[in-house]
Formats: structure tokens, sequence, C-alpha cells
């Protein structure tokens, strides 16, 4: 006897369920197979520019570490900066534990004071 009961109680959700226009996402929600939305499929605004950016292998907010040159005065590395002047901090051995900061100027590039790697001053555009 409850049996009956039960399948025609279903048969009245369902009907509500179209009446309603449910239908679709009582049949495709996560509980029937569909899974968890990956941070991607989640993402919005800012978030996922970021996250479409780094798929790309762009930085749009200056967010990852620069890409290493040979510090030479010919291919200095590049520091980008919405100002015209950056405080740089400088580890000149791998296995340092000191930093040496100094500040880098808009126009030519400048050394370390310590170990001379040169370093370039470039301007970095916000992408919004």
């Amino acid at each position: 006897m409850a049996s009956w009961l039960l399948r025609g109680t279903r048969a009245m959700v369902v009907q509500v369920l179209k009446a309603c226009g449910l239908v679709w996402a009582a049949t495709h929600s996560m509980a029937n197979g569909g899974g968890i939305p990956s941070d991607e499929e989640q993402a919005t605004g800012l978030d996922r520019e970021v996250m479409m950016a780094a798929r790309n292998d762009l930085d749009p907010y200056n967010m990852l570490a620069p890409k290493a040159a040979p510090g030479t005065k010919e291919e200095p590395n590049l520091v980008p900066s919405i100002t015209d002047k950056q405080i740089v901090g400088c580890i000149c051995e791998e296995d340092n534990s000191a930093v040496i900061w100094f500040w880098l100027h808009k126009g030519e590039t400048q050394s370390c004071p310590n170990c001379g790697i040169h370093y370039k001053l470039v301007p970095h555009k916000l992408s919004h």
C-alpha cells in the first residue's frame, strides 16, 4: 500500500517541477553525476580573469616571479612597475639569505650595488 503512495507522490513532484520549469535543474544536479564544478567553472570577475590569463601564460596583475634574464647591461632583468620608481631586492648568490634592497628608477639600466646584476624598470599596464 505504501509503494503506490510513494509512486503517486513522486509523480506529483515531477508535475510540480514541470510546471515551475525546474525539471532540468533537478535532473542535472551534482547529485546525479554532474560532479563538483572546477575552480574555473565557478570563478567570476577578477578571479576568472586571472585564471584565464594564467592558462594563457599571461600575468595581468604582475603576481608571478619575473622571468630571469642574464642580468647584463645589454640584457637586464626587467622589472614592471606602474610608477617611475620601484624598490628591488636582489639575492646575489643562490644560497645567500641576505637581500640587498635598492631603488630602481625609470630610465637607464641600473645594477645591484653588491653583485652588479643589471635591472631595468619597464612600464606595466593594468588590464582594467
